[in-house]
């Protein structure tokens, strides 16, 4: 069990990492270029929360998982 929570805290680590980095390189583009964002109809953030919502997404569904492996331990050590 330690070390599927082992991969589960580097699988939460990694997508954090990536949104972090992507929403730093989307910032700088968008002070760098801002007239290649202005010819969009969308707002120039708008990558970032997508990615915000996988990321969060993907995050949850791992601590879901974790919760459920430690409830059942908990359980499995209380028979």
């Amino acid at each position: 069990m330690k070390k599927l929570n082992h991969a589960l805290n580097i699988i939460i680590g990694a997508f954090v990492g990536v949104f972090g980095g992507y929403a730093i390189y989307v910032v700088w583009d968008y002070n760098a270029h801002p007239q290649l964002y202005a010819a969009q109809s969308a707002p120039w953030y708008t990558g970032i929360l997508l990615y915000g919502i996988c990321a969060l997404g993907a995050a949850v569904v791992c601590l879901v998982i974790k919760a459920v492996i430690r409830y059942k331990v908990q359980k499995a050590g209380n028979r």
